[in-house]
């Protein structure tokens, strides 16, 4: 059994279980959170679809913590100018496993 979910904006294939890094949310850890906005699901063989929701569709699981993505670095330059700019960045994410998927 696995559904597709829209979590802050972005899609993800889940299953019970599983763990997702998901876009930062609200919330400590440990806390419980609902996803209601369920694109697609499949269960025993059958895929429900939704148009562009399936109704009564949820996913709920658990929020395990904060977390920072890898380092990006952004560097620009402009050749014979002399202008350099070295730049960093992490992506703050939320560690969110899957508990339950009802339809």
């Amino acid at each position: 059994m696995y559904a597709i979910v829209n979590i802050a904006g972005k899609q993800f294939k889940v299953t019970k279980d599983q763990f997702v890094y998901a876009p930062k949310l609200a919330g400590e850890a440990g806390a419980s959170v609902e996803f209601d906005q369920v694109l697609l699901a499949e269960a025993n063989g059958a895929v429900s679809v939704g148009a562009p929701l399936l109704a009564g569709a949820k996913v709920s699981g658990k929020i395990l913590g904060h977390v920072k993505g890898d380092k990006v670095i952004v560097f620009k330059k402009k050749r014979r100018k002399g202008y350099k700019k070295k730049n960093g960045h992490r992506q703050d994410f939320t560690k969110v496993m899957i508990e339950s998927i009802t339809l």
